[in-house]
């Protein structure tokens, strides 16, 4: 990918912007957060693993989020019912937003954001699954796999294993469809591959939602606040994929990639 771009300054108006939108959305968020944590004392101990009522106020925040923001959010296809996984391109921390906002899904996520200040205590009130790299781990991670998704969770993760610029997709890593190919899921699951593709706005660097490499997340937050215009952003979700339909990991995790990239508007199929 090219060189991360250069911040530019944010003029006087910025800030203001910075201010209105950047309150307006932490009040969301966190009142959403305290919404669903109460909500939880009572969904738990009831539902267990199940969660009929929450992942709907998660639903909720990020609908709004891109009220706030002043981004145009566009879908296309239809969201999977069958039990399964949810497989998309990585671009920007603006995806937890946008594959939460119509989707009830649950992401999987390295261990290591499970102790980032703020995004993690999000990220376990919503109910990510996070993994360690250690293979000694291996075994009990495939458990918390397959009790999820047979529980009828939509997890979600990312097989690029970092995020892009956002104008190419790269190849997929094929370890985490390892776990579909369990005896107890392969029979019954079901992957849906879905590309995320971000529009900059009118003049700004097509990256500029983009956010990878060693971009500074407070950086790249203030510079979406602070745009006096936004793009948008849109989600295509394509026809569910069995998994009994091949034969391992690394021809699904092609097949899987081959999908994701055919939703890219042409010039970032490279």
């Amino acid at each position: 990918m090219p060189p991360e771009p250069i911040p530019e300054p944010i003029p006087f108006t910025g800030w203001i912007r910075v201010a209105l939108r950047g309150v307006t959305l932490a009040l969301l968020v966190f009142g959403g957060l305290l919404i669903l944590l109460l909500l939880r004392l009572v969904e738990r101990p009831i539902y267990g693993l199940h969660r009929p009522v929450t992942p709907h106020i998660t639903q909720f925040v990020c609908r709004k989020a891109f009220r706030i923001l002043g981004m145009e959010f566009k879908t296309h296809g239809q969201r999977m019912e069958l039990r399964g996984a949810v497989v998309a391109n990585h671009s920007s921390w603006l995806d937890i937003f946008t594959l939460n906002a119509r989707k009830r899904i649950y992401f999987v996520s390295k261990s290591e954001v499970a102790g980032w200040p703020g995004i993690g205590w999000l990220a376990r009130a919503t109910g990510t699954v996070f993994i360690n790299r250690d293979r000694k781990e291996a075994k009990v991670q495939q458990q918390v796999f397959e009790d999820r998704l047979l529980a009828g969770h939509k997890l979600l993760f990312f097989p690029e294993g970092t995020s892009t610029d956002g104008m190419v997709v790269l190849p997929f890593k094929s370890t985490l469809f390892q776990a579909f190919f369990s005896d107890h899921l392969r029979h019954e699951m079901h992957i849906q591959p879905v590309t995320v593709i971000y529009r900059a706005p009118e003049g700004a660097d097509d990256r500029f939602y983009g956010w990878w490499g060693e971009m500074d997340f407070g950086g790249h937050l203030l510079k979406v606040l602070a745009a006096p215009k936004q793009g948008s952003v849109e989600v295509v979700y394509h026809e569910p994929i069995r998994v009994d339909d091949f034969p391992n990991r690394k021809t699904l995790a092609a097949h899987v990639e081959e999908v994701v990239r055919s939703g890219m508007p042409p010039e970032r199929r490279g």
